[in-house]
């Protein structure tokens, strides 16, 4: 019986052993979770991201001071006026009807001093020109996509009244190849892509108003 007896309380108390440990086991289990948090990334911001890239748009350096504003089309200080002459005769004919460009035209033209007149027709064009009897033109500009001023129509026209004494200049999308040769083939001296008229627009009105024009063609003419 003493054996017996002794043998169950040894029993027990491994019984009790193991259920102690486990009890031990689970408690660091649960104290362990219990104090768990988030990882600490700032080495992270510290070297200026993930995997070490930059940020973007954040900091000092991706901020407003690492950025520039787009410049506007009116910013050309670079670009001198010409004096100022209410007398001036008009020299420049614009066939424009998208209001971005008139817009801009009118502006930068105001800026230097430079008179334009925007025509609708060729027939409008001759009778400002006979109105005025201030002799021929220097530039003509065209919008290859104005359909109401049927430019591919119209060029031919002005070009075989006006002859080489004015330059004619017409701008299209950087895509309208075809639209292009066309344009050069019905007499157009030069043609752009929007974005380059639209860049070198100050210098265009003020050669031309200044009778500068031989520096025009080489200086603007781009590849076919």
């Amino acid at each position: 019986m003493q054996g017996q007896g002794q043998g169950q309380g040894q029993g027990q108390g491994q019984d009790q052993g193991q259920g102690q440990r486990r009890g031990q086991y689970r408690g660091a289990g649960r104290q362990r979770a219990a104090f768990t948090g988030p990882m600490d990334h700032s080495y992270r911001q510290q070297q200026g991201g993930q995997n070490g890239a930059r940020p973007q748009g954040g900091g000092r350096m991706g901020g407003r001071r690492g950025m520039q504003a787009p410049p506007k089309f009116y910013q050309h200080a670079e670009i001198e006026p010409l004096p100022a002459n209410e007398n001036a005769s008009t020299k420049i004919y614009a066939f424009i009807d998208d209001l971005f460009f008139h817009a801009k035209i009118t502006e930068v033209a105001r800026k230097l001093n430079i008179k334009v007149d925007f025509v609708k027709t060729g027939e409008e064009l001759f009778e400002k020109l006979e109105q005025n009897g201030d002799g021929k033109p220097s530039l003509i500009i065209f919008d290859l996509n104005n359909a109401n001023a049927k430019p591919l129509q119209t060029i031919p026209k002005l070009k075989k009244q006006l002859k080489k004494e004015t330059a004619i200049l017409g701008f299209v999308s950087h895509v309208q190849g075809d639209l292009k040769l066309k344009a050069l083939e019905a007499g157009c001296d030069t043609v752009l892509p929007r974005s380059a008229f639209s860049s070198n627009l100050p210098q265009l009105l003020r050669r031309h108003a200044a009778g500068e024009i031989e520096q025009d063609e080489e200086q603007f003419k781009m590849p076919n």
